[in-house]
């Protein structure tokens, strides 16, 4: 095995439809990089008040923070996802925008979790991930 695999085992529920898989199986000798929750501001710190606008802003402060490792959002082996006033709309929301910006094909392995606050007044939404590099 030479590269990220993202599994959903039989006896499982598909995860599919919620954006993301059961598990991701790294190859050996694969190098980790951890990237701190990414939220919804600007570089110059502006912070939407839209969820959506958030997310996605969000999405692209991830994708900044793979392309400075090297990394390609393919080799997202897990995410974690903070959401405030979690609701089955803002997870509708989310899923639509990781899709536009990861695309169709299987997702990571994520867990969601609801919390009544984030880290600044406003935050609606923070993500954090993991990305499988090839050895050195």
């Amino acid at each position: 095995m030479s590269e990220l695999q993202l599994i959903n085992p039989p006896g499982l529920y598909d995860p599919a439809p919620n954006g993301y898989s059961h598990v991701a199986l790294l190859p050996a000798g694969a190098r980790l990089a951890f990237i701190a929750g990414q939220g919804g501001e600007t570089a110059d710190g502006r912070l939407s008040v839209d969820f959506r606008e958030q997310v996605r802003q969000a999405l692209r402060n991830l994708g900044i923070a793979i392309e400075a490792v090297g990394g390609t959002p393919a080799q997202i082996a897990k995410l974690g996802v903070l959401i405030v006033e979690h609701s089955e709309a803002r997870l509708q929301v989310f899923g639509e925008e990781l899709v536009r910006a990861l695309g169709a094909g299987p997702k990571p392995a994520c867990t969601l979790i609801p919390v009544p606050r984030l880290a600044l007044d406003g935050m609606l939404f923070e993500i954090e991930a993991v990305l499988v590099l090839a050895a050195e």
